[in-house]
């Protein structure tokens, strides 16, 4: 049975698609099966993988709207292991379209039920928003991955987001859980990037991973390629990071 795993927050620029694809990568060199859905207009994770946004005519829109199933809308994409449900920009226009109807929140997880047994991990690329396509994406994970940015906004918005994630396991989704929080764009040189780190260790304790992700130039090189770091430059401070990663989130659902 997949794990899905929904990748947010609802700030942008904090690392959101750079982990959701890395992360998927990376699990799939370590030999699992994965579905990565990309759940944001933008689409990046998309073209991150190589993949012509232009040419996308059925995605995550489709699965949504259930005019098309999940198995219909996979892409292969140059990542091992790896299948993809690609975005589009008319997924902007989903918001609009779900809002009158009936059991919205649960569009996302209606349609999942059909592949979820046919993959080890399901990774879902999240909105930089709080809104309906974000609140389909954690109705319908198994737990949530919490980019933090190693910068001075860091912790702002943070509670706001976990405010939201409890109502939607009060109302939606009881049994969605935190896999962690995880620390990106961290630069050791720089004072405050440290005493970042140490507050978020400090004031969540076990809920955040060992791995820190650093500040990395080629993983800001790699989806101009069209490419994962792993397949970009495996031996980067990047690949290394999201491996590392991947090996921790492997290690804590083998339990």
């Amino acid at each position: 049975m997949g794990k899905i795993i929904a990748i947010a927050n609802q700030k942008g620029g904090v690392g959101k698609t750079t982990t959701s694809v890395n992360l998927a990568a990376s699990l799939g060199v370590l030999e699992k099966k994965v579905l990565l859905i990309d759940a944001d207009p933008q689409a990046n994770a998309t073209s991150g993988l190589g993949i012509d946004v232009d040419s996308v005519e059925i995605g995550t829109y489709q699965i949504l709207e259930h005019s098309h199933t999940p198995k219909e809308s996979i892409v292969k994409c140059s990542a091992p292991n790896v299948d993809v449900i690609p975005a589009h920009i008319d997924l902007v226009a989903i918001e609009i379209e779900l809002v009158d109807k009936e059991n919205r929140e649960y569009m996302l997880k209606k349609a999942l039920e059909s592949v979820k047994d046919e993959y080890d991990f399901i990774i879902i690329d999240c909105a930089p928003s709080l809104g309906l396509l974000t609140l389909n994406a954690l109705t319908a994970a198994d737990s949530v991955v919490i980019p933090i940015q190693c910068e001075y906004f860091a912790l702002e918005g943070l509670g706001k987001l976990l405010n939201t994630i409890k109502s939607i396991q009060k109302i939606h989704n009881p049994d969605l859980d935190i896999e962690g929080l995880l620390l990106t764009m961290y630069d050791s040189r720089l004072r405050l990037s440290n005493q970042v780190v140490e507050e978020v260790q400090k004031h969540f304790n076990d809920m955040v991973f060992d791995t820190v992700i650093q500040r990395n130039v080629k993983l800001s090189e790699a989806p101009s390629f069209g490419e994962s770091i792993i397949n970009y430059d495996a031996t980067s401070k990047g690949a290394v990071n999201y491996i590392s990663l991947a090996q921790e989130i492997i290690k804590k659902n083998s339990k």
